[in-house]
């Protein structure tokens, strides 16, 4: 005879943000509500069958966030994946989501999801978002459909790839988009709906240190001047170039990213929003041709913010310039999944 399913559990962790916010004596919003406040706060939570976990992780504005910091979550969302749990659910500010949530990503190895969401409006407004984008993400954290999804962004019943996900206006509530792909699924009368089946993971492998190095985000303006570049290049240890149009930069930059990509990986990604970076299209100096040429890697579809995540990710690990390369032209939609320079499991997990 058959048993009853399994109660589903999720796990929440907090980390902060504006969906955590309340009004200090200073004047203002801060990050000062509990996970366990938060979650007391959403209607009809206790109506869906989910056992809810709480972690009371950090409260701090996702502005302050950092790798280490993140290492540290990640930790801890294995230790209780391990215990059984479904899936995890994180709230935390929306100023980083698109990077958090990418990083996060490219260290999940779990079969369960990892879903992240905040709020645009803090819990003193009218309309607060909270209490609907943590529903939501619950609701998402807990079916066997998320599963080998990886990490997944669940805000204005939206949910996004990590992969994907931009944060596209300052205060708007449908401010997460994904503009080369779109959505991946939806929660609609309380039900996840995704669109389609999950795609490859791409897993980049532990620091070798457990530091990160520096890699630095140029981007690149009209009129720009070359000793600007000149001096950041002088600081990091990897750069994303931010570029112009289809991969473009203006003459004066070319000589200072020549000399950079010599020493170092130079990314180059496009500052537009959406749209992959050219390959072979223009031919004058500056342009995506030329550059590529000169030894810089173009990020595909990869926008900066994700490029740097990458990159930072694949110095700590100590990658060859050589698997950088590929696991650019992967990540940005040149190749094919097979070709990521980490072997793919049978869960299409690379590691």
């Amino acid at each position: 005879m058959t048993g009853e399913p399994a109660q589903p559990r999720v796990a929440v962790f907090g980390l902060g943000g504006t969906i955590a916010m309340a009004p200090s004596a200073h004047g203002g919003v801060t990050p000062s509500l509990s996970a366990q406040q938060l979650v007391a706060a959403v209607p009809g939570l206790a109506e869906t069958g989910i056992a809810v976990e709480v972690v009371d992780f950090r409260r701090l504005p996702s502005a302050s966030l950092d790798f280490l910091t993140l290492d540290e979550l990640r930790t801890a969302i294995e230790e209780a994946l391990d215990r059984g749990v479904t899936g995890v659910v994180v709230t935390q500010g929306t100023d980083t989501i698109e990077e958090t949530a990418y990083l996060l990503d490219l260290r999940h190895r779990h079969d369960a999801p990892v879903v992240v969401t905040g709020a645009m409006r803090n819990p003193t407004m009218a309309g607060a978002d909270g209490p609907a984008n943590l529903l939501a993400a619950v609701l998402t954290a807990a079916v066997p459909q998320a599963r080998r999804r990886g990490v997944l962004v669940v805000v204005n019943d939206e949910i996004h790839l990590a992969s994907r996900v931009r944060k596209t206006h300052t205060t708007a509530v449908d401010t997460f988009r994904s503009p080369d792909a779109g959505p991946a699924g939806w929660v609609v009368e309380g039900q996840v709906r995704f669109v389609g089946p999950p795609s490859p993971r791409l897993i980049v492998p532990a620091s070798a240190s457990g530091g990160y190095p520096r890699v630095g985000l140029y981007m690149a303006v009209l009129d720009d001047d070359p000793t600007v570049l000149a001096a950041m290049i002088s600081t990091v240890d990897g750069l994303v170039v931010a570029a112009m149009g289809a991969g473009h930069v203006p003459e004066g930059l070319v000589e200072p990213l020549t000399t950079a990509a010599a020493t170092m990986p130079v990314i180059l990604a496009t500052r537009t929003g959406s749209g992959s970076v050219l390959r072979g299209t223009y031919g004058f100096a500056g342009s995506e041709r030329d550059l590529i040429a000169r030894g810089l890697d173009p990020a595909g579809r990869l926008d900066p913010l994700k490029a740097r995540v990458l990159l930072r990710c694949l110095l700590a690990a100590q990658a060859s310039r050589e698997q950088i390369r590929t696991a650019f032209a992967v990540a940005g939609g040149y190749r094919d999944a097979d070709d990521w320079p980490w072997s793919l499991d049978a869960t299409g997990v690379g590691g």
